[in-house]
């Protein structure tokens, strides 16, 4: 037979549902090439905490895809974030946003001798 000591610790999920709560990831696109990561902080921070920003950039060029995505602190941000923002104008462009999707794994080939 086992003995059991309590520690006083909550093992439930109850009274912990903030800690558990993921950030909601939206795309935001029809950016304006000179938008910075701020400055797209700084327009959704209206709508709740802002866990991230980033801005897509070309690899070779190192200019702006013009899209990028945003992480909100809940559900309910984001769901005030995209009523707020989509179809919003901002640094003269008409911005897109919605939830993000999923980027399906592309299988890489390992190049050569595969033939």
């Amino acid at each position: 037979m086992y003995k059991v000591q309590s520690t006083g610790l909550k093992y439930g999920v109850s009274g912990y549902e903030g800690i558990f709560s993921m950030a909601k990831k939206l795309y935001v696109g029809n950016l304006s090439y000179n938008t910075t990561e701020d400055g797209l902080k700084n327009l959704f921070s209206g709508f709740g905490t802002v866990a991230s920003a980033k801005i897509i950039f070309d690899r070779e060029t190192g200019n702006s895809k013009g899209f990028g995505f945003i992480e909100m602190g809940s559900d309910e941000e984001a769901t005030a974030a995209i009523t707020g923002t989509n179809g919003r104008e901002f640094e003269g462009r008409q911005l897109r946003v919605n939830e993000a999707m999923d980027k399906p794994r592309r299988e890489r080939s390992g190049g050569g001798g595969n033939w």
